[in-house]
């Protein structure tokens, strides 16, 4: 069962931690990691954030007790297009919430298309976060530097946050997921099977609508032999409601490995 704690007005605006003034001392530093450079002219590089003892920060879809980064490129030159790539996350819980983030250290890789290609590429990054301990609180980095590396060697750390990066529905010999989708009273109540053998003795489902403005509930989540079975709630924050089957993405943690599916069809 789809959890109702929430009031419709919490449904709207889905909860976030409460933030406090930023400590004397940032919990968290970021520097950017140069890379190596890719056959059609692509910058692998890094964005690598580390976090004092205790704290976190979150993944894309952090789940209601968190806060997704966003990532500002104005500025930057010679940059045609960026592709983060996200290492599988940790699942938390904070207050009886579950939240999706990061501990310790977590390299982001990014895949860099220049607009020349060969020349280097200038980044100039804003990023926000949320980072939390026994409070949570806002911090804006920014991140500078030149990508100029001209070999084809990978970078340790990088191609370490590489190999973190959950499985592909190939990789872990997913079938599939289907979905259906029905109307209630706050939205609609998605209920997705996929296909695909254990990730482990728990798991855990993020549903992500992949429309801007949907905000989707944690997932309840049961397996019956190879089919896991998920549920959950999606609210159009503004606006009405466009959910487009093919950008919706559905990410299992399991205690052993993860999987990236993307895509559901009717069902």
């Amino acid at each position: 069962m789809i959890k109702h704690a929430l009031c419709a007005a919490a449904l709207i605006a889905p909860f976030s931690p409460a933030f406090a003034e930023a400590p004397e001392s940032s919990p968290v530093t970021a520097r950017l990691v140069d890379g190596w450079q890719q056959p059609d002219g692509t910058r692998i590089s890094a964005i690598q954030l580390t976090l004092a003892p205790g704290w976190k920060t979150y993944w894309r879809a952090p789940g209601d007790a968190g806060i997704p980064p966003e990532f500002n490129w104005r500025g930057s030159r010679n940059l045609g297009g960026v592709a983060v790539s996200w290492p599988t996350p940790e699942v938390f819980d904070q207050n009886g919430m579950r939240s999706v983030g990061y501990s310790h250290q977590v390299t982001l890789p990014l895949a860099i298309s220049p607009k020349h290609a060969g020349q280097p590429v200038e980044v100039n990054l804003t990023l926000d976060i949320g980072v939390c301990k026994d409070i949570c609180v806002p911090e804006t980095l920014s991140i500078k530097g030149v990508l100029d590396a001209v070999g084809s060697t990978p970078q340790p750390a990088i191609a370490a946050a590489l190999a973190e990066v959950p499985y592909t529905a190939t990789e872990s010999g997913a079938k599939g997921v289907t979905c259906d989708l029905s109307p209630s009273q706050d939205g609609l109540k998605i209920t997705a099977k996929l296909s695909l053998p254990p990730t482990g003795t728990t798991e855990h489902v993020v549903i992500e609508a992949g429309s801007p403005g949907i905000w989707v509930s944690e997932a309840t989540a049961s397996r019956s032999g190879n089919t896991l079975n998920a549920e959950a709630l999606m609210v159009q924050q503004n606006g009405a409601m466009a959910i487009d089957r093919s950008t919706m993405r559905f990410t299992v943690l399991g205690s052993s490995h993860a999987v990236d599916l993307r895509g559901c069809t009717p069902g």
